[in-house]
């Protein structure tokens, strides 16, 4: 499991370990911040490098290794 803090995941490079439609590097491009500031993150947009394609991703999901891994590798 990868340790991670909602607060350092802007920008952050990410490597799926099993590509879909040549899309294996991915960029955190956005934190989503939640309607109320006393609640925590949840969602996070994450940029395919290849395609410029986005999707939301709850930010906890990066922490599966089965999944994602850290930079790109």
């Amino acid at each position: 499991m990868n340790p991670l803090n909602p607060k350092k995941l802007l920008l952050s490079k990410w490597t799926a370990v099993t590509p879909v439609a040549k899309q294996k590097h991915f960029l955190v491009s956005r934190v989503i911040q939640p309607v109320l500031e006393t609640d925590p993150v949840e969602w996070v947009e994450i940029e395919a490098v290849f395609s410029k394609a986005t999707q939301v991703i709850k930010w906890r999901a990066l922490q599966d290794d089965a999944v994602w891994r850290q930079g790109w590798v």
